[in-house]
């Protein structure tokens, strides 16, 4: 696994626990360290720097989940992909590549918004016969140590108040993975978002409210510029049954 951030590492955990053998990625010496103090396989891997790769590519399935925006960096990346023995790679990407239509966006090239770096590097991975690719496109993640309560504090304002929030839970992200690398579907991309898209009004006050946290100001923008993103495809294709469909419900236990 490329990354061991937020996300990373917790589906690293839930990986392990499942007695997969996985090998570990950080950008950071000390936190390489730590995580080999955890019982991880763990690598100090900067794809910006060129080096060679070929110790910790040596696995069968590489799991790509980090923020970096450098499409050279993602090129040369490849390149040693290639050459290595892994023939199937998911790549976490995010629902931003998704144009703001004011309606539901899926998983079609009509809806995507071709000038999105995002969306140009999950095409150089589509693009190899080397190795197969599904790509999940997650919107917004929450959970813990990411309470949304906590997401405009401080006297900032939440714009946009009536357009709907498209977000999804971290537990719903890693059983989403672990169901795609259960099934071996490969070749496909798939949206990660909860059913429900309350408006960023409701939805922040009731998880300001959730944490006894002031309520946040909102601008009542009428120009709302929005997507709602579906999930219908990951439900049907994966049978995923969401732990956390209703975004209003989860409780305040959900983000500890």
């Amino acid at each position: 696994m490329l990354g061991s951030g937020w996300l990373g590492l917790r589906l690293a955990r839930q990986l392990q626990r499942a007695n997969t053998e996985i090998k570990l990625s950080t950008r950071d010496s000390e936190k390489q360290s730590l995580l080999v103090k955890q019982g991880f396989d763990a690598y100090q891997i900067d794809i910006e720097t060129p080096a060679d790769f070929s110790q910790f590519l040596d696995a069968d399935t590489l799991i790509i989940n980090i923020t970096n925006k450098n499409k050279m960096a993602y090129e040369q990346l490849i390149k040693q992909i290639e050459q290595s023995p892994i023939k199937q790679v998911l790549f976490i990407s995010s629902s931003s590549v998704y144009q703001n239509t004011n309606d539901w966006v899926r998983e079609e090239r009509q809806y995507e918004n071709e000038e999105s770096i995002l969306w140009q590097i999950e095409s150089l991975f589509r693009q190899s016969s080397e190795f197969s690719t599904s790509i999940i496109r997650f919107s917004g993640l929450i959970g813990p140590q990411r309470h949304p309560g906590r997401f405009f504090r401080n006297g900032k304002q939440v714009k946009q108040a009536d357009a709907p929030v498209n977000l999804i839970h971290l537990d719903d992200c890693i059983g989403i993975i672990e169901q795609l690398l259960e099934q071996h579907v490969w070749g496909e991309v798939l949206n990660g978002c909860a059913d429900t898209h309350p408006s960023k009004k409701q939805f922040y006050r009731h998880a300001a409210e959730l944490m006894n946290q002031p309520v946040p100001d909102f601008n009542q923008d009428n120009a709302a510029s929005y997507k709602i993103v579906s999930n219908d495809k990951v439900k049907t294709l994966l049978s995923y049954q969401f732990q956390y469909p209703d975004l209003m419900s989860i409780p305040a236990s959900a983000y500890e």
